[in-house]
């Protein structure tokens, strides 16, 4: 596989890259709070290995002062003890939707996020991992790199 990008992805099909710009801000500002929104793209890209997205939801959660242990425990996250109830339910519903087509376990996923998610919130928490899949995949299709140096702001 190479390293080098495929096309200069950022500077092509603006329109396209506003509204996934805007959809990922929009999850940002859901009432689901950046802790969780973070956690979750964070772990769909451990699972989808997109080292742009991993990097980058690593170093918010960092921002926001999260325990690096919590976070290096992340892909082990039904052993380790440092994620509440509502942060498994929210994993779990994050891992099977991205799982989706190849498996479909989403019905025990679902029944465990009715416990601690109004409907407006699975909703928000669908949309949040979708917008992540989809920056993943675009970034692993496309070869995108991580940058040495981040960009300010990201």
């Amino acid at each position: 596989m190479s390293n080098t990008a495929r096309i200069p992805f950022f500077t092509l099909a603006p329109a396209n890259l506003k509204a996934m710009i805007n959809l990922s801000a929009s999850v940002k500002q859901s009432s689901l709070g950046p802790h969780l929104v973070e956690l979750v793209q964070l772990r769909v890209s451990q699972i989808n290995g997109c080292g742009i997205c991993v990097d980058m939801h690593w170093r918010d959660l960092i921002k926001q002062d999260v325990n690096p242990r919590h976070l290096n425990a992340l892909p082990g996250w039904r052993e380790a003890p440092f994620y509440s109830a509502r942060e498994r339910a929210a994993l779990g519903w994050a891992e099977a939707v991205n799982a989706l087509p190849l498996r479909d376990d989403t019905d025990a996923a679902y029944a465990e996020l009715q416990l601690h998610f109004s409907p407006n919130e699975i909703a928000e928490l669908s949309y949040a991992t979708a917008a992540i899949k989809a920056w993943n995949l675009l970034n692993l299709s496309l070869r995108n790199q991580i940058a040495e140096v981040p960009a300010p702001g990201f």
